[in-house]
């Protein structure tokens, strides 16, 4: 499954490029013609050549983006003032308030249902800027963890989390009690393709048995500094191997709220990605099986999807929104100022700019019954000059195929998600270093030119799906312009640039033989598509650019 991914993306790379060349052609005769060609190939070259749109400049009077102009100030009482807070940028891309059009594809078999509120920025105008990744030194690991962790206690993670022969009865017990009341799939893996439960109960039993005989009667703490080349003992052959984590911090923090893991992960000669994860913990070690079954999963999966086998079975994600409503114990507002105060101390230009609810479950479905606690996800993006970096599911940083050379690198991304509890789980990604301005004032494609690249490049990018499926309709609920990081990995893994781009978010419903599923898009943070806002491109999100 995942070779035929890589596959399918780098097809759909080879269409997009190929089509957006010969559509862009055509939309040029709508437009005032640029200076230049706006047919361009994605390359680091071309991004320098970014337009600014000069008259809009010099008509304004002020710098492009600031919206702390003293004569903005001196109005700021005035009615003029609150339309002026929205800024112009609608007054360069003219695009409406919503946007609603219904398009059918391969004689029926695709339907793109657009029916979107359009989000702009509230900006006079955009820029294009230089990022960079930022390298994990110790002074980014002192910062993070003078941020979260103020007179903690910090142990190394595989002696602290090392399973001791009580841990490994204890797993063996409750296996054998499953078994014995029949409950042969606890942690609800299902099956595989030939039927098969996924989770082997006796083959479980059996680890736990033989390595328990090598287990400890106890755990030593053994207390450290979070830092990079911390050595660690691997026992997993039956002998003690001195290894060193040169480019990661393993570790278990122990605080007056509780215990967390905490974990940093740098970058190294495979990929530019810098990863760092602080989570609550139990305490005593968390099975792997546990981890890959249990945890926080975000309330659009449960509000908007339902699936349906072929026999009419439908799974168990489907909650009403009232529903997972009644399992928050936490208001919005206060689990907001937690997670803000958090993050502004790192500095960092963050902010809240999506969020949703936050399920914690005991099984991999999302039962009501199954679920533990239950809050809010914040997700936190950089904000330049009154303009976000729109937050999206995608990670990036993927390679075209499998035989791919290149360092790939992950966008920035922060998620937050406070519980009952408090902060239960922070996630941070490939932090950015911000540099110049490149283009100031970068000139805009107007909406009505990137509407038509968008209604025609759903056909193209999503036609190969029905190799999958019967049927694929696309509810499209957001259409949203923001910034995007973009980069030229043959050129540099770790520098690229943010360029305004439009990103529609939604999701889809999808029929195969055997399998039927639904998602409305409500709550969806999913891009079905991007497009540079400069100069109509498409941007393959799952590569980065």
């Amino acid at each position: 499954m995942k070779e035929k991914k890589v596959i399918l993306t780098a097809f759909r790379n080879r269409c997009r490029a190929v089509f957006a060349a010969g559509l862009l052609i055509i939309l040029a005769g709508c437009q005032e013609t640029p200076k230049e060609s706006i047919v361009k190939q994605k390359s680091a070259d071309n991004i320098k050549n970014y337009e600014s749109n000069e008259e809009v400049s010099e008509k304004d009077g002020n710098e492009p983006g600031n919206q702390d102009s003293e004569e903005t100030k001196d109005s700021l009482d005035t009615e003029e003032a609150a339309e002026e807070k929205e800024g112009k940028i609608n007054e360069i891309v003219k695009a409406p308030k919503s946007y609603k059009n219904q398009m059918e594809y391969e004689g029926g078999k695709i339907t793109v249902d657009t029916d979107a509120e359009i989000v702009l920025p509230k900006v006079d105008a955009m820029n294009t800027y230089q990022v960079s990744a930022r390298e994990v030194d110790q002074e980014l690991i002192d910062q993070i963890t003078n941020t979260f962790f103020e007179n903690a206690k910090f142990y190394h993670g595989y002696s602290y989390n090392t399973w001791t022969k009580e841990d490994y009865q204890k797993d063996i017990t409750m296996l054998k009690k499953w078994k014995a009341e029949g409950n042969l799939d606890p942690y609800h893996w299902g099956t595989d393709d030939e039927g098969n439960l996924s989770f082997d109960i006796d083959a479980a039993i059996e680890g736990d048995e033989i390595s328990m005989a090598d287990a400890p009667e106890q755990i030593e703490k053994q207390e450290v500094v979070p830092s990079f080349g911390l050595e660690w003992v691997d026992t997993t052959n039956g002998e003690n191997v001195t290894k060193v984590d040169e480019n990661r911090f393993y570790g278990v923090a122990e605080t007056d709220q509780g215990i967390y893991g905490y974990t940093i992960s740098g970058n190294d000669a495979h990929t530019s990605d810098v990863r760092i994860l602080i989570q609550t913990q139990e305490e005593g070690p968390q099975s792997f099986r546990d981890f890959n079954t249990t945890g926080w999963k975000d309330g659009r999966y449960a509000m908007d999807t339902e699936n349906r086998s072929a026999d009419g079975e439908t799974d168990s994600h489907s909650l009403s929104e009232d529903t997972v409503k009644s399992l928050v114990k936490i208001s919005y507002e206060d689990a907001e100022k937690m997670a803000k105060e958090k993050i502004q101390q790192l500095g960092w230009d963050w902010e809240v700019t999506s969020w949703d609810y936050s399920l914690y479950c005991s099984s991999y479905e999302i039962k009501e019954e199954d679920v533990q606690d239950a809050g809010y996800v914040f997700y936190f993006t950089r904000v330049l000059d009154g303009a976000a970096v729109t937050f999206t599911d995608a990670y990036g940083g993927s390679l075209e195929d499998h035989n791919s050379t290149l360092i790939p690198w992950s966008y920035e991304r922060c998620e937050v998600v406070v519980g009952s509890g408090g902060i239960e789980r922070v996630e941070i990604y490939n932090p950015y270093n911000v540099g110049e301005i490149q283009t100031k004032n970068v000139k805009l494609m107007d909406f009505e030119s990137i509407i038509k690249i968008y209604e025609q490049m759903m056909e193209i990018t999503n036609a190969d799906m029905l190799d999958y499926y019967n049927k694929l309709t696309y509810h499209v609920r957001k259409i949203t312009l923001g910034y995007t990081r973009i980069y030229d990995p043959t050129v540099d893994s770790k520098s690229g640039i943010l360029v305004p781009a439009w990103d529609f978010f939604g999701g889809y419903d999808s029929e195969s033989v055997d399998y039927t599923s639904k998602d409305s898009g409500e709550h969806s943070n999913q891009s079905l598509l991007i497009i540079n806002a400069v100069d109509g491109t498409i941007i393959d999100r799952e590569l980065g650019y």
